[in-house]
């Protein structure tokens, strides 16, 4: 009974790997009708009253049709083996590690983010290595706050990093009252990582300016980040006292002077465990996401799964081969009829 019951398992969870080919099976009906109408033409009729004076049937005339039927279960089985049947099997093959962290990007999006010393703009030069950094990390939960005069939310975390890089994109400093509130910006990312259960949460705070505006003072922002287990990797875009152009409407592009506060940078990143990051360009800027980069990773264990597709052609085509040869023997040397 086991053996009948693996059986019709297997059938019942088969499949083809060239199921088109089962039309091929409607050939088997229209046999059968033109054997039927071939044998009822062979054969004239005639009314008797009786068969007694033509005695009882031998037995190759009772085995008359089995070739017909024979050749059709050829038919089946060879039809059935060439359309492929499969069954599919999938066994857990092992364990993989993903390693990934819980980062937001923390971005200034203050009005001297448009300055030209990045080309084309420190604006946009970040949005792009940026950009960069997210392909490269597939496993991170990424998330993104804009700061100016104020902080906003442009993406919780995430690891839909497809959606996160299209909102990236998106990235304009107009929204925004114009200003740099650092602290804001900071204590936001922050209330973004606390409650998360990843072993490294990570802020990635980047600044072209001095804190003058927003609500949070930066060191109370940071001594939250440190009491939450949250490093922050600050980075100074620009050059402190350097000048560059900037395109101000109405008044084409004006000369503006970078005025950073390199030292409550140093000090946000001192406390909280995290390191500081100087970037006067955007080949700078790239290096300093590179060793970012490098951070230490959560590992995180998922299951492998290997699937397969197991053939069971060959058991048909044996069969459809032997019904193959009882037609032959039936037809040419039982039955010995003529091919038909």
């Amino acid at each position: 009974m086991n053996a009948f019951d693996n059986f019709f398992q297997v059938v019942g969870q088969m499949k083809f790997a060239n199921p088109h080919l089962l039309w091929l099976l409607t050939l088997i009906p229209l046999y059968v009708a033109w054997y039927v109408w071939k044998r009822h033409r062979q054969h004239a009729a005639m009314v008797i009253s009786t068969t007694a004076p033509l005695g009882q049937p031998t037995f190759r005339y009772r085995l008359r049709h089995f070739p017909a039927i024979f050749r059709c279960l050829a038919l089946f089985f060879l039809i059935v083996a060439l359309a492929r049947p499969q069954t599919s099997d999938s066994q857990v093959n092992g364990k993989s590690i993903k390693e990934g962290i819980d980062v937001i990007m923390a971005l200034d999006v203050s009005g001297s983010m448009d300055m030209m010393d990045f080309k084309p703009t420190r604006l946009e030069a970040c949005k792009q290595i940026a950009a960069e950094f997210v392909q490269k990390r597939e496993n991170d939960n990424v998330g993104l706050v804009l700061y100016a005069g104020e902080a906003y939310t442009l993406s919780p975390p995430t690891t839909d990093h497809a959606y996160f890089l299209e909102l990236l994109k998106s990235v304009k400093r107009e929204p925004l009252v114009d200003g740099t509130a650092i602290g804001d910006g900071l204590g936001l990312a922050v209330s973004h990582l606390k409650d998360s259960k990843a072993k490294s949460k990570v802020v990635i705070l980047l600044s072209d300016g001095v804190n003058n505006a927003g609500f949070i003072d930066p060191r109370t922002a940071a001594s939250m980040a440190k009491e939450y287990n949250i490093k922050v990797y600050t980075i100074s875009c620009g050059t402190n006292g350097r000048t560059a152009g900037i395109r101000v409407p109405g008044h084409g592009v004006v000369q503006s002077k970078t005025v950073l506060d390199e030292a409550l940078m140093k000090e946000i990143a001192t406390e909280t465990g995290g390191k500081y990051f100087s970037a006067g360009n955007e080949k700078k800027l790239r290096q300093v996401y590179s060793e970012i980069d490098k951070l230490e990773t959560t590992r995180r264990e998922e299951k492998t799964v290997v699937s397969w597709a197991n053939d069971h052609f060959l058991p048909f085509l044996l069969i459809g081969i032997l019904f193959l040869l009882l037609e032959f023997v039936m037809r040419f040397g039982v039955v010995r009829v003529n091919p038909s």
